[in-house]
């Protein structure tokens, strides 16, 4: 059985998001919303980079260095300004999002040896900012450069980011690394959603006995037929035998007297004055009759492991003779929300901003076959966090912001204490690039996202889809590619993720795709992945699919 979870889980059965060729998306209703005249510049490239490292030089900068930062930062800004879909993907999104996903940089303040954190007028003992809105650092009588309480080192050095599909790559052999699940038995009427651990094999032959493919009349031998007076319903008894010249009448599906020859249909006979029946076509010996094992034989393979459980499947596993189904279990996974800046009702306030991962992430996890066990905010606070860790059970723990080096980024300090082993520190992709995954123990695994949404969302279709797929038993779909209808900007070095909406077998690019925007993925039907550089009008780009997008919310998220 593990070795059929096994093949499950790479990919035995057909995903139904798996397409070949062209890709056919929503109306061009949804298309339509991406439309939008050119938005101003954003504010100064301060967001959206790696993070910076901690630790650097406490003294102010040479007035030579100085000047060197500021023409960098410059020319990075016009490089922003020439994106014509530059929403605030390299601006600072603090007042916007959980700051996991934007450490504040290091040009435009001397470092105090703690990232994050912006000297004062270069003067040391003044408020130190911290990277939140409504927070000022170190007012618990610590000095800048002491570590918060139950960590020895706050410092996080520079990594190199992992490209954009070897990060996938990574979380798909995590994964398969897993010990395979025990398979579960579960009833037809509660397995909608899961994936097949066994083999669907066919309990009986189907059809089970010879019957009717039409309603009409059973027939032997040459006609005209004289009609016998009862007729043959479907669940009846087994009907007695017809002699040469007989026939009977017979409803679709009811068993076939085992001397008839064929059926003749209804419309296709005409009984005469004497109730005689004349066939009105030529009758060919078997016309109209499912022979007993047309579709299959008892034993044989009906579908194969790693196959989702679709309504249809289930309808063909009621017919083959099956009550429950063996299934992988679904992964279980549990969100921490991190942020003391988040709302969970009402309006922006105060410096404070409404939680937009905590009610989308849950269905979102759903949709991927996912059971989500828990989703719990936690503010920021590492204690919180590192119970939070080390009491869960949860197969994948999914966090949100924290991820980078400030001040109350405590997600890379906290699977430090724990000795997880970081698969993925950082992405080569925009948005999101400060995500990561770690391996907690073996057969548990943290995915941390980005704070700002749209960032999230790229961690997630990163990192989180490609283990969660496999974990399920969903194995990964087959990569498929469509044509960009207009030309699309790109970063220099990094994958850009872009909203799309798929009209007349092109795709059309969503404006509001900056890491504080869910505007644009909120009417489209994927993202598009966009090379380093840019895509050319009729480009051809990979396309992630949006889970509901091809399936609907009322099959996947079950």
């Amino acid at each position: 059985m593990d070795e059929a979870i096994a093949l499950a889980r790479e990919g035995g059965g057909q995903d139904p998001a798996r397409r070949h060729g062209t890709w056919h998306g929503t109306s061009g209703t949804a298309a339509r919303r991406g439309h939008h005249a050119p938005r101003p510049a954003a504010a100064p490239n301060t967001g959206d980079h790696a993070p910076v490292a901690a630790g650097g030089d406490s003294a102010p900068r040479s007035p030579r260095a100085t000047a060197q930062a500021d023409q960098a930062a410059r020319e990075a800004e016009q490089a922003n300004q020439a994106d014509p879909a530059h929403q605030g993907d390299h601006s600072h999104q603090a007042e916007h999002a959980h700051q996991g996903n934007h450490s504040l940089q290091a040009e435009h303040a001397p470092h105090t040896g703690q990232a994050g954190q912006a000297q004062h007028n270069g003067q040391a003992g003044q408020p130190q900012h911290t990277g939140r809105p409504g927070q000022s650092a170190r007012q618990d009588g610590q000095s800048p450069s002491d570590p918060p309480p139950g960590h020895k080192n706050r410092q996080h050095h520079r990594h190199a980011a992992t490209p954009w599909p070897e990060a996938r790559a990574i979380a798909a052999r995590a994964a398969r690394a897993v010990p395979p699940p025990i398979p579960v038995p579960v009833p037809l009427d509660a397995a909608l959603g899961l994936v097949l651990a066994a083999p669907l094999t066919a309990l009986t032959d189907l059809p089970s006995f010879d019957s009717s493919a039409m309603d009409g009349w059973a027939v032997a031998g040459p006609g005209p037929w004289d009609v016998c007076a009862d007729g043959i319903l479907a669940g009846h008894e087994v009907p007695e035998q017809l002699a040469d010249g007989e026939a009977i009448r017979i409803a679709t599906g009811a068993r076939v007297p085992g001397d008839a020859t064929a059926v003749v249909r209804s419309e296709h006979g005409r009984l005469d004055d004497k109730g005689r029946l004349h066939a009105q076509r030529e009758v060919v010996p078997g016309q109209d009759i499912r022979p007993r094992g047309q579709e299959c034989r008892t034993g044989d393979q009906l579908l194969p492991p790693g196959t989702l459980v679709t309504p249809a499947v289930l309808g063909l596993a009621a017919a083959a003779g099956y009550d429950e189904l063996s299934t992988v279990p679904r992964p279980r996974v549990e969100v921490l929300v991190l942020g003391d800046e988040l709302l969970t009702e009402g309006r922006p306030r105060d410096g404070l901003i409404r939680d937009a991962l905590g009610p989308m992430l849950p269905p979102w996890l759903r949709a991927l076959g996912a059971e989500v066990v828990a989703a719990r905010r936690l503010g920021d606070d590492a204690e919180a966090l590192y119970t939070a860790i080390t009491t869960s059970d949860a197969d994948l723990i999914l966090t949100t912001g924290g991820t980078a080096a400030g001040p109350v980024d405590h997600v890379h300090p906290t699977l430090s204490r724990l000795g997880a082993e970081l698969l993925v520190n950082g992405v080569k992709v925009r948005p999101g690039h400060p995500m990561l995954l770690a391996r907690i123990r073996e057969n548990q695994h943290l995915v941390g996202l980005p704070g700002n949404p749209l960032a999230a969302v790229s961690g997630l279709l990163t990192l989180a889809e490609p283990l969660l797929r496999l974990l399920a038993g969903q194995g990964t779909p087959e990569p498929y590619t469509v044509p960009v209808r207009d030309a699309v900007h790109g970063h220099p070095s990094d994958t850009r993720l872009v909203p799309v909406v798929v009209r007349d077998d092109r795709a059309v690019p969503l404006h509001y795709y900056g890491p504080a925007m869910l505007r644009g993925i909120a009417g489209a039907d994927g993202l598009a992945v966009v090379p380093p550089g840019g895509a050319q009008p009729g480009q051809h780009l990979e396309i992630l699919d949006l889970p509901w997008a091809l399936s609907g919310i009322g099959v996947c998220f079950t």
